[in-house]
């Protein structure tokens, strides 16, 4: 998709957006009218010699803000702004560019940054299109992506969020969901993203409704897979099918249902985003009934209800017969077997 869109005319629209901060000292106060200005050099912290922003200081300042819609224009010039700091301790050829609602950090040269940033936009657009009455795009923020020149930087950086997280060492491309959302990336691997950005603009998209983990994942994956095809086949099919068999028990789907085993560290993370994927990619087949079904989706009954009403599935049997098992009304959702909460997803 990337090398397609390299190949895109200029953005005039883009040219001139290009980043007169360049030259500019980064704003030190964000203002909004009618109320006193947020100090963001006092929120920014030194993080290996990158200016990271106190996010949780940012929404206290943003929550004090008498008026509705002007919340969602601070939000957006406090990400600007901080971008613009990043943007200057990265080096001086680093230039952020916009359009539409994603932003670019990178040193990049124009035609490509421009295709990046056009990639970005489509991605929200196809995403909106293909989950048809369920996606919309977000009111508030922007879709940010920065692009580091070297794999030390990138590590450097990634390492502030991710601090004992040794098994990012081989990463180039990743999402890091903490205060403010965005992408980051290698220059030399910038294609490794484009999946990763394909499937968190999908849950940014999904983000107005209270559906389980197993479901939002599920259409995560399947519009990432969509969007953006691996370049070869995953994994032997039968083997990842007998691991699924050896896997799952009626404790594990309770934790499946609930959101848990997505967060586990074992076998039982990678199988319950593929079982998520097998299950959506079934019920999805008759699209306006399974669409029914998300809509009404609730959490905190691991959208069984809404299942049998819509679908006229019982979520215990559906996984029973995946599993290649008797049905068992054990394996439908029991969330008073749940511990904690359950999960919304978007990891």
């Amino acid at each position: 998709m990337l090398k397609l869109l390299k190949s895109l005319i200029r953005s005039p629209k883009s040219e001139a957006e290009f980043d007169a901060g360049a030259v500019m000292a980064p704003p030190t106060q964000i203002s909004v009218p009618g109320s006193e200005p947020f100090d963001l050099a006092a929120s920014l912290v030194d993080a290996g010699g990158f200016p990271i922003a106190d996010w949780q200081a940012v929404h206290r300042w943003i929550e004090t803000l008498p008026i509705e819609s002007a919340k969602a224009e601070a939000w957006s010039s406090c990400e600007r702004a901080w971008l613009e700091h990043l943007r200057l301790a990265l080096g001086r050829d680093y230039r952020v560019r916009s359009q539409g609602s994603a932003i670019l950090v990178s040193t990049l040269p124009v035609n490509v940054a421009d295709a990046t940033l056009a990639f970005v936009n489509k991605t929200v657009q196809r995403i909106v299109r293909v989950l048809h009455g369920l996606a919309a795009t977000p009111e508030w923020g922007n879709d940010i992506l920065i692009v580091f020149d070297e794999d030390e930087s990138y590590y450097r950086y990634v390492s502030h969020y991710y601090p004992e997280a040794g098994e990012f060492a081989a990463s180039s491309g990743m999402y890091i969901n903490r205060g403010c959302g965005h992408f980051v990336s290698v220059k030399a691997d910038l294609r490794s993203v484009e999946p990763v950005i394909a499937h968190e603009l999908t849950h940014a998209c999904l983000s107005h409704l209270p559906i389980p983990a197993w479901l939002n994942e599920g259409l995560a994956v399947n519009t990432e897979f969509r969007l953006c095809p691996p370049p070869q086949a995953p994994a032997n099919p039968r083997q990842l099918h007998a691991r699924h068999l050896k896997f799952w028990g009626a404790q594990e789907i309770q934790e499946f249902w609930s959101g848990k085993s997505f967060l586990r560290s074992d076998e039982g993370n990678e199988l319950s985003y593929d079982l998520a994927k097998v299950l959506v990619s079934q019920f999805a087949a008759d699209w306006e009934p399974f669409r029914q079904f998300v809509l009404a989706a609730d959490l905190a009954d691991g959208a069984a209800s809404s299942a049998m009403q819509h679908l006229g599935i019982d979520l215990g049997a559906a996984v029973c017969a995946v599993l290649e098992r008797e049905p068992d009304p054990s394996w439908a959702p029991r969330p008073q077997a749940w511990h904690g909460d359950p999960e919304r997803g978007a990891f």
